[in-house]
């Protein structure tokens, strides 16, 4: 009876399985069209671009300059800072995460219109706002990105950019697109920026008083208040617009488009204005990763004076994990070079080369400008919970010692910058702490005005702005530490050209291990084939040595088009030598 029973319900279930052998069961694929009442749903097409920022973690990238190497044989920058980078192996592509992001952008600007976000009439229609000037930012962002990793002249000698692309790309769409050239890909940017700043509020903030334009202070607040907090705003959508002109100023980009060092200059000075000028500058901005206080305060979305933007704050910690010394149970991933530790001045605000400066190669780590121990752990600093000395000289007994073991340092420094040092990684008491990453930092505003008003205007001018190239490096210099009133910087604030170099070594100095000086020196037509440099200390004596020649080709200032697009598309033409 049982074999009878069971094979009755086998014939049933394969007599109404039959349907799904012909016709298969619909999956749960959504299609567009489910946008239209489900908000939540059509917010996530745009969420999709926030998940893709590069600037959701860090790069160090720096390893692949002058200013740092690794001792990890298998980073993908060591390989290209010695001889393998190349368009089929490159591990700072834009290309991929870029348009896929501009991609999902493209959906939901051309869907958005269709989308109930409130029941309320009025208030979908602020939200459609909001969100669409999110999307016009987000898009401008990864025009830049693009535009830093792929811009370049090309083979037929044209300074070009990347496919202008505004429509969402179909199963029936041409893919073989040319790129456009760097002007359009600027200027469709700059169209960006402006619409994101129509469309969006400053700050997301709760208002107390109604904004003029707006009819309801709840509904503004609902839409435009603080639980928006670290989504694209006209400060952040401004803050691209700046960093994008400074790009196409600079001598690499100069030739191929029409902004201008005024043109980088205004956009970063109108903002910083906003952020009250020259008082902006934050005091404790050099602290952002470290203030236990601070870091303690943070949440609800809100920001320190120091930052713009940035990502979510949890604890962890990998980054100690990743780049304390062996002693203190890290792997010392990132290692500081002695030239970017030459290029910390004395405290008296001198260059090391200068005569004026008294440094002491016999001492070279006394009465030096503070923040060299702030960044980098030099022979005899203490870190970690328990104020451990480090020791990096080659005759050193631990493993922290040069080139002791495989996680020891290349250079006999290690980085301290950016590590909590209340992160305690020994397996018998190990603790996270709080960690988040910065996407724009006002001092990087501060430095891109200085910059661009320098080339504009000279050191002093203050062109429309109101404050100086010189009065900006003034202050920074100051909340640095270094003894004022600077005569440094006094003997050569009339002259440009030393004023450029200063404050090229200023932004060095106050944005490394922050992935800013690779692109750096590409836009600055620099040299990239400066050794890396450390420092061997044996019986209480410093030589400097070679660690690791970089091997880059000229035309390597602009980065390759990705060697599988241009086989796939004969219309994407390469830029030069790769």
């Amino acid at each position: 009876m049982k074999v009878k029973i069971f094979i009755l319900i086998s014939v049933l279930f394969a007599f109404f399985s039959c349907d799904d052998l012909i016709d298969p069961a619909i999956e749960n694929n959504r299609g567009l069209e489910d946008m239209y009442a489900e908000a939540e749903y059509a917010q996530g097409i745009l969420l999709n671009a926030y998940t893709r920022l590069p600037g959701n973690s860090w790069s160090f990238n720096d390893v692949a300059t002058d200013d740092a190497v690794t001792n990890d044989i298998t980073n993908g920058y060591l390989k290209v800072a010695t001889g393998q980078w190349a368009s089929n192996f490159n591990p700072l592509d834009q290309w991929l995460n870029s348009r896929a992001a501009i991609q999902y952008l493209n959906i939901f600007l051309s869907e958005a219109d269709k989308v109930q976000w409130a029941k309320d009439e009025n208030v979908s229609q602020l939200f459609k706002n909001r969100l669409k000037g999110e999307a016009y930012g987000l898009r401008a962002l990864y025009m830049y990105y693009l535009l830093q990793a792929h811009a370049g002249t090309a083979t037929n000698d044209q300074l070009l950019g990347v496919p202008v692309l505004l429509e969402p790309e179909t199963a029936n769409s041409n893919f073989n697109v040319a790129r456009s050239s760097f002007e359009d890909c600027m200027k469709q940017l700059y169209s960006d920026v402006k619409k994101a700043t129509e469309l969006l509020p400053l700050d997301f903030e709760d208002a107390t008083t109604l904004p003029p334009g707006y009819d309801n202070l709840s509904d503004y607040n609902r839409v435009f208040g603080q639980y928006a907090r670290q989504r694209m705003s006209s400060r952040i959508a401004q803050f691209v617009r700046a960093q994008a002109a400074l790009l196409a100023a600079s001598p690499a980009f100069s030739a191929g488009n029409t902004t201008t060092w005024e043109d980088a200059a205004k956009y970063s000075g109108e903002l910083l204005n906003l952020n009250g000028g020259l008082a902006g500058i934050a005091p404790n901005g050099l602290n952002w990763f470290s203030d236990v206080t601070e870091l303690s305060g943070l949440g609800a979305g809100k920001n320190p004076p120091e930052i713009v933007w940035r990502g979510d704050i949890g604890d962890s910690n990998n980054l100690e994990a990743d780049n304390f010394p062996p002693t203190l149970f890290g792997r010392g991933r990132v290692n500081p070079t002695q030239n970017l530790v030459d290029s910390f001045p004395m405290a008296n605000g001198y260059p090391i080369s200068s005569s004026s400066s008294n440094f002491n190669p016999a001492s070279p780590y006394d009465n030096r400008d503070p923040r060299l121990k702030k960044f980098i752990l030099v022979n005899g600093s203490t870190a970690g919970v328990s104020n451990t000395v480090i020791n990096t000289a080659s005759d050193g007994t631990t493993n922290d010692a040069l080139n002791k073991v495989g996680t020891s340092t290349r250079t006999g420094y290690y980085m301290k910058k950016l590590l909590r040092q209340d992160v305690n990684l020994n397996p018998t008491a190990i603790n996270s702490q709080r960690h988040y990453k910065p996407r724009m930092r006002y001092t990087e505003l501060y430095l891109i005005y200085a910059e661009a008003a320098n080339e504009a205007w000279g050191p002093t001018a203050t062109g429309s702005i109101g404050f100086s190239a010189y009065d900006v490096i003034k202050a920074i210099r100051k909340r640095a530490g270094i003894i004022q009133p600077d005569p440094y910087l006094e003997s050569i604030k009339a002259y440009k050209t030393e004023m450029r170099n200063l404050i090229r070594n200023e932004r060095r100095l106050e944005l490394c291990f922050e992935g800013f000086r690779f692109w750096d020196l590409r836009r600055w037509n620099a040299d990239l084939n400066t050794p890396a440099n450390g420092d061997k200390i044996q019986g209480g004596v410093h030589q400097t040595i070679t660690v690791e020649n970089r091997l880059y080709k000229d035309y390597m200032k602009f980065g390759p088009i990705p060697y599988s697009e241009t086989l796939k598309f004969n219309a994407l033409l390469q830029n030069k030598g790769w």
